[in-house]
């Protein structure tokens, strides 16, 4: 496998960890074998994984730069997740803001036919 294949497979085998960590249930309902659909999604069967791997391992300044690559993916994606999450809690903090007002108001506030009918 290619350097660029080896930290591609490395950063699905780390989501699909941590996944398996968080929904291990629903991967295992979902009939999910998370090394099995990346060795699939990336074309590769397990022994060129672990013979890739043996190669990289042996090769340690490639295999650094290859785990460099990933946390570094990683670590961007984490971010990148981050910054959408935030700005999700600023809009649903303003979607609250915006419902406890009406709330709040509507024992205020009287409609349209309410108020025509107090002006009689």
């Amino acid at each position: 496998m290619s350097k660029n294949q080896m930290v591609n497979v490395l950063i699905d085998m780390s989501f699909l960890t941590s996944a398996k960590g968080i929904n291990k249930t629903k991967i295992e309902e979902n009939g999910i074998v998370p090394e099995s659909y990346v060795y699939a999604k990336h074309n590769i069967d397990s022994l060129q994984f672990i013979e890739s791997n043996a190669y990289y391992t042996y090769n340690l300044k490639e295999y650094q730069d290859i785990i460099n690559r990933v946390t570094d993916s990683l670590n961007k994606l984490r971010d990148e997740y981050n910054v959408l999450a935030e700005e999700d809690e600023k809009e649903k903090k303003k979607q609250d803001s915006i419902k406890r007002s009406k709330r709040k108001n509507k024992g205020f506030l009287l409609d349209d036919s309410q108020a025509l009918m107090n002006k009689d």
